[in-house]
């Protein structure tokens, strides 16, 4: 996969206004209900903007990501606080490359979650059947699988609204969409403008494509419950309402 290499290291500046503590209020009000886990599995943990947060509150946490990229920004940004000293450190972290469409720990865990709208990643039904089956075979009984989507109107909406423009001092954007509407499917291409040091007039650019597809939520809690999932919830935006068709972005709370 060729998205995420440079991209990987401005990721945190273009997306620092992420509710990221809104995905952890969430897990957390979720294992409130279910059971409050020992050890977390993030799929998709990108730069560890969740999983950092929840090792510095002392879960056991594994995060796994298919960017090594990704991964070589989250180690740094984990030694870079004073909790990235294990004498400061409440919980503990271990980084593993891998695809969540197959991926696989020695030992079962409490809970597996994965925000930011990574499984919308998943372009294929055979991909997001595997992440259920291998997600189920890694929890314990009476884990929690809690994940977000795109609504298919959220992705539609992207290609209404598009082109997108960011511009700041050091690091600026133009997005541009194509639309599948029969695959309901979308290809983002940035071009993404970096300065190349303070103070310099100087930017350097770069091409990045990122393709997401979105699926029918009913199609998604049924294969939830195939692959053994019981007591199978999908909610709405941050909120533990029931989900509807006004709903950008869709939360799914699955009980082994």
């Amino acid at each position: 996969m060729s998205s995420y290499r440079k991209f990987a290291y401005v990721y945190d500046e273009l997306m620092e206004d992420m509710p990221y503590p809104d995905w952890i209020r969430f897990a957390r009000t979720a294992w409130e209900k279910h059971g409050m886990p020992h050890s977390v599995v993030e799929l998709g943990c990108g730069t560890g903007s969740i999983t950092i947060p929840l090792v510095n509150s002392g879960f056991e946490v594994t995060g796994i990501d298919l960017s090594s990229d990704m991964l070589a920004v989250a180690r740094s940004k984990m030694d870079g606080t004073p909790q990235g000293n294990r004498l400061f450190r409440e919980g503990s972290i271990r980084w593993i490359q891998q695809n969540m469409t197959e991926w696989e720990l020695p030992e079962p865990v409490d809970s597996v979650i994965s925000f930011c709208d990574c499984i919308n990643y998943l372009l294929e039904e055979e991909d997001i059947k595997s992440t259920f089956a291998r997600t189920y075979s890694g929890l314990k009984p009476g884990g929690t699988f809690l994940f977000d989507v795109h609504h298919p109107r959220t992705i539609q909406r992207y290609d209404d609204e598009q082109p997108f423009v960011f511009d700041d001092r050091s690091v600026s954007y133009i997005w541009t969409c194509d639309f599948d509407v029969p695959r309901c499917e979308i290809e983002h291409h940035l071009s993404i403008f970096v300065r190349d040091e303070q103070g310099s007039d100087r930017y350097r650019r770069f091409e990045e494509i990122h393709v997401q597809r979105a699926y029918d939520p009913e199609w998604m809690k049924v294969e939830l419950v195939k692959a053994g999932f019981r007591d199978v919830k999908c909610y709405a935006d941050f909120e533990w309402i029931e989900a509807g068709d006004e709903a950008q972005r869709l939360f799914y709370v699955a009980v082994k």
